[in-house]
């Protein structure tokens, strides 16, 4: 975890509220007793000028670590682009005593828990979306938001309270919500995607650029 506190309004390691999620998480825990095997933390500073929101922590990543997007393929292109656009002070994020650190920047998951096949259900990410719509309303004013994936994208509307269809997901698309923030979607930085080439680092660093002029407005 990053070195300040969250609120359990934001987070809470102690959440059983999915029993899948919950017993899932007490198998792999008893199959893999080293791993963090329990919902994963934000991570990142507490006041971010970028959020970015993920779908739910990887079985050999996260959920290992304890730290989002760390130690898994998915983390390979994310961290990389953070540390290319001046979010983080190294390029890799392998373990919590790696020494990484954000800057102005904060990573969060929409699901908390890893779900099996890493595939949560529609009631476990309802469930979790009170922690989400949280962390969004403590975000400061110019805050920018970055979805990876649809699922995420989706989320951040229900935390907003919006109807589904108010904002259509697309890649590189940019989205004004009704507080004045920025969301801006990208395909997920999954092995998946990666390998197929439907997301190249160009067309991820696209997504940081426009996010950076965004922010610089």
């Amino acid at each position: 975890m990053s070195g300040y506190m969250f609120t359990k309004k934001i987070f809470d390691q102690d959440c059983t509220a999915c029993p899948r999620l919950h017993n899932f998480l007490l198998e792999v825990k008893h199959k893999h007793p080293q791993y963090h095997a329990l919902p994963v933390a934000p991570f990142g500073v507490e006041n971010p000028k970028l959020l970015i929101v993920g779908l739910a922590p990887g079985m050999h990543g996260a959920n290992a670590t304890g730290r989002p997007f760390t130690g898994d393929y998915a983390g390979l292109l994310l961290y990389q682009a953070l540390y290319d656009f001046g979010y983080s002070n190294q390029p890799q994020s392998e373990a919590l005593t790696d020494g990484l650190k954000l800057k102005n920047c904060r990573i969060t998951n929409a699901v908390k828990c890893l779900p099996p096949q890493n595939k949560p259900t529609g009631v476990e990410i309802n469930t979790c979306n009170h922690f989400l719509a949280s962390e969004l309303a403590q975000l400061p004013k110019q805050a920018a938001i970055l979805a990876l994936g649809g699922i995420a994208h989706q989320s951040v509307l229900k935390a907003y309270k919006l109807k589904l269809n108010s904002a259509k997901f697309g890649h590189n698309v940019v989205h004004q919500l009704p507080d004045g923030r920025y969301l801006v979607d990208s395909y997920h930085c999954s092995r998946y995607n990666v390998q197929t080439k439907r997301l190249t680092k160009e067309m991820f660093d696209d997504v940081f650029s426009n996010i950076a002029e965004i922010l610089n407005e």
